[in-house]
């Protein structure tokens, strides 16, 4: 009788370490999973960053066309260029980001 209880508790065990190996491999796949995804969101974060800047960028590109303009009898001409200029600039960006 002894050795049939140790033999139940033996199996015991074994189904308790085989149930907690199963959840361990689980939770690192579940980890792997996120970790990806945290680089994944890092990466978008850092994207829009550089957008933002970009933006910034722009924007203090208009105010000082804007400035120029005020004091320049041809800001129309000189707003297209400038504008032109930008648009160039940002393709050049954006091919050298792919």
């Amino acid at each position: 009788m002894a050795k049939e209880k140790q033999l139940q508790q033996l199996q015991s065990i074994e189904d308790k370490l085989r149930k907690l190996l199963t959840r361990y491999a689980d939770v690192q796949q579940r980890l792997t999973v996120a970790q990806e995804e945290i680089k994944l969101l890092e990466a978008q974060l850092e994207e829009k960053d550089q957008q933002i800047k970009n933006f910034q960028n722009q924007e203090n590109i208009v105010k000082i066309v804007d400035t120029i303009a005020g004091n320049t009898a041809n800001s129309t001409e000189l707003k297209l260029k400038l504008n032109e200029y930008i648009r160039e600039i940002d393709k050049c960006i954006a091919y050298l980001r792919d």
